[in-house]
């Protein structure tokens, strides 16, 4: 007789993670239909068309996700610069009048009839994955920043400058985030690390504050309502709705602020509509959703099969903390409005799709990744931030230990 092999049952890090996602996205999917009633109402006569496109979006979004976890992450290595290659290609393309449509001041779109498909954020996947590789194979090279540091700036910069370019300031804070994550988890020596992101943030303000747009959207956060009926009115009426909510809000469906106060309520400002219509208790379950997401992705990272998957894990992490983070903070007037989208809620089709591609890449790091110990004999996983050169490794199994050296791959 042949014994049919067990399947291994799936981590429960893989588990929670996954039911994260959905509860993010079922709750995104309900609130668009709230958010966008009115003005689907106003545009096409029906209450439902925002939402039957986000539910056509959040459809592709799905296949894509299970697409990237049944391909095990390792095959992207040999994907990231042909990525790479054609997300720089598609972001400079956008950029010519006659190819990218301008939307809120941005030029970052392309208009593709009944889609608007928007190449940074494919840029943000590209430059993520070409950077884990990258430094996941010069890992016993960390401390040469002509090896590791600079190339991955340079590349950064290159694209961080293209989506600046577009006007697109929260996309440009987002690759910054995604690569300043995967740097550090590499090992890269903190004050090279420091320096580097000085000198980035600094250039960053001189010309987010050269243009007069830029600088109001920046600073009317200081004092929103001291320009209320303009450059505030926005985060004005943002903060007006989530006050309104109370503890437990107004009920779903109930927004006031939804009828032609508040602009893009269904977009970059959707979570002022939660807060209005589900109060300070739906807030903080999609905030607490978001921490749970976060310190999934930091269990994964750290439990990585390999380097790369390590490096992969926290680089997507970083992405949609980051983006939740700027989001929350732009609609609480904590920070700069930046048109940052809420991942996984906000209404959207080539960010909910590529948002939702690289967790099923997040999904497979940790359907393989190590559990912790579970017995004296398991091995303990190994420092995110410690190259293989300054590892100990057991070379014979026994209690003997001894650096182990690796071929240099360049």
């Amino acid at each position: 007789m042949t014994s049919r092999a067990v399947p291994r049952p799936r981590p429960s890090g893989f588990v929670l993670l996954a039911v994260v996602v959905a509860v993010l996205n079922i709750i995104g999917l309900v609130m668009v239909l709230s958010a966008s009633s009115v003005q689907s109402l106003q545009e096409s006569g029906s209450t439902w068309s925002y939402f039957l496109r986000q539910a056509t979006w959040l459809g592709l979004a799905t296949i894509a996700l299970v697409c990237t976890l049944r391909v095990d992450y390792r095959a992207w290595r040999r994907l990231a610069l042909p990525l790479l290659v054609l997300s720089t290609l598609l972001l400079l393309a956008v950029l010519h009048p006659a190819v990218g449509t301008e939307v809120n001041g941005a030029r970052s779109w392309f208009d593709l009839g009944p889609a608007r498909l928007q190449p940074s954020e494919l840029g943000k996947l590209a430059l993520l994955l070409f950077s884990a590789d990258l430094l996941a194979r010069r890992a016993h090279r960390v401390d040469d920043s002509r090896l590791t540091l600079r190339p991955v700036v340079l590349v950064g910069g290159v694209v961080t400058g293209l989506i600046l370019a577009q006007s697109d300031l929260g996309a440009a804070i987002v690759v910054g985030a995604i690569v300043a994550s995967v740097l550090f988890l590499a090992g890269v020596p903190l004050a090279r690390l420091a320096g580097v992101f000085g000198l980035a943030t600094a250039g960053f303000l001189v010309l987010a504050l050269r243009e007069g747009y830029r600088r109001d959207r920046l600073l009317v956060f200081l004092d929103p309502t001291g320009d209320a009926l303009d450059t505030g009115y926005q985060i004005t009426q943002s903060l007006t709705g989530v006050a309104s909510g109370g503890l437990f809000g107004v009920g779903l469906g109930q927004s006031r602020a939804k009828y032609g106060f508040l602009p893009n309520a269904h977009t970059d400002f959707i979570f002022a509509i939660i807060g209005e219509e589900l109060g300070l208790m739906g807030a903080v379950l999609v905030i607490g959703l978001f921490l749970g997401f976060t310190v999934l992705g930091v269990r994964t990272a750290l439990h990585a099969p390999d380097r790369f998957g390590m490096l992969v894990a926290g680089g997507i992490t970083a992405w949609v903390l980051a983006q939740a983070l700027v989001n929350i903070g732009g609609v609480l007037g904590l920070l700069p409005i930046t048109g940052l989208t809420l991942p996984f809620i906000s209404f959207g089709g080539s960010s909910l799709v590529v948002t939702m591609a690289a967790t099923g890449i997040l999904l497979n790091v940790a359907a393989r990744s190590r559990e912790p110990s579970r017995g004296p004999d398991a091995p303990a996983p190994a420092s995110p931030t410690v190259g293989p050169r300054n590892r100990a490794v057991n070379a014979s199994g026994g209690g003997q230990t001894g650096r182990r050296r690796q071929p240099v791959r360049r």
